[in-house]
């Protein structure tokens, strides 16, 4: 039997104040090489259907983390017109399969779960590399990513305030929206560059194929974390943020190295520490005054983690519906 976890299911059993933990074990195992995780193919799609172009971008994320019960395959598309449709720019399912015998456990909806586990690298992220409490956050995007980025650094941290920006409209729905989530002072702003001053920690969650915002606006000891790009066409991040900043840290340093936010730069993949040291402990911030990058890709290895986690929770619960194949 299958079970099959709607979007609605695995909403009724992830909690972020839970994920987290879950998230940064993965992390671990993946920086100790205790994970399989082949090549993340991703190709165009759409084209032909309403004219030559690309309507899109597919990915394919398997990944197995040594000694669980289950390996995970995650089939992602990136649509960016589906704004202008008012559907979710990423859309994901995972396929969780049993490691022991092959056979297929569960079909899970795996949108939420991307935009959890991504949303606690930010939240892991603010809560070891941060220079100090209570957090000043400034949200440079304003659809679902940057909404889950707020949520889970708020679950990990002390946020006083957060300033919002989007050059459209968005900006102001997704202010209200995080107020009245969670009571915390959120105020949407004109420009990038006001979001940024006195800003603390700085989160860029857009997909973005030139810099958001400018690194001269960054104060001493701000903390950015970047978790919009994942190709060479895309970038948030401009050249003087890398110049000034003091300490860069990958969640995959190999992967990080081939978006187009350093690949603008001189730095290469072993000017990244991996981001799975500092929650080992062996690397971190070295004073308050420093400003720290954070580059996020995406693990499939923590879609894995993510999804037997929700399954798990499914399972014991007796959420979503059961079929044979």
């Amino acid at each position: 039997m299958v079970r099959i976890l709607s979007d609605a299911d695995v909403a009724s059993v992830l909690e972020i104040e839970s994920l987290l933990p879950v998230v940064r074990d993965a992390f671990v195992k993946q920086g100790r090489g205790d994970v399989e995780r082949p090549d993340r193919p991703h190709f165009p799609v759409g084209a032909g259907l309403a004219g030559d172009a690309p309507l899109g971008t597919g990915l394919v994320m398997p990944a197995y983390i040594h000694g669980a019960a289950h390996y995970a395959t995650k089939l992602v598309g990136v649509h960016g017109g589906n704004a202008d449709r008012g559907l979710p720019t990423v859309n994901a399912q995972i396929a969780l399969t049993d490691a022991e015998t092959g056979r297929p456990a569960a079909f899970v909806a795996g949108t939420r779960i991307t935009n959890a586990r991504t949303g606690c690298i930010g939240g892991l992220a603010a809560a070891d590399l941060a220079a100090a409490t209570p957090i000043q956050l400034a949200v440079i995007g304003a659809g679902t990513q940057a909404r889950w980025q707020a949520r889970c650094i708020a679950a990990a941290t002390d946020v006083e305030s957060i300033r919002v920006y989007s050059p459209s409209d968005s900006k102001l729905e997704c202010a209200a929206e995080l107020e009245s989530e969670l009571g915390v002072p959120t105020t949407p702003v004109e420009s990038a560059d006001e979001a940024v001053a006195d800003a603390t920690v700085v989160v860029t969650a857009t997909t973005a194929t030139s810099p958001v915002f400018s690194g001269e606006s960054l104060q001493s000891g701000t903390l950015v974390i970047a978790v919009g790009a994942y190709s060479a066409e895309m970038r948030e991040l401009d050249r003087e943020t890398f110049a000034r900043a003091d300490e860069t840290f990958g969640d995959v340093p190999e992967e990080v190295a081939e978006i187009g936010d350093v690949r603008a730069t001189d730095l290469d993949a072993d000017d990244f520490v991996p981001l799975s040291d500092v929650f080992e402990g062996w690397d971190g911030r070295s004073s308050d005054s420093e400003i720290v990058v954070v580059e996020s890709v995406g693990s499939a290895v923590l879609d894995a983690a993510a999804s037997e986690f929700v399954f798990e929770r499914a399972s014991e619960a007796g959420t979503g519906e059961e079929v044979e194949l």
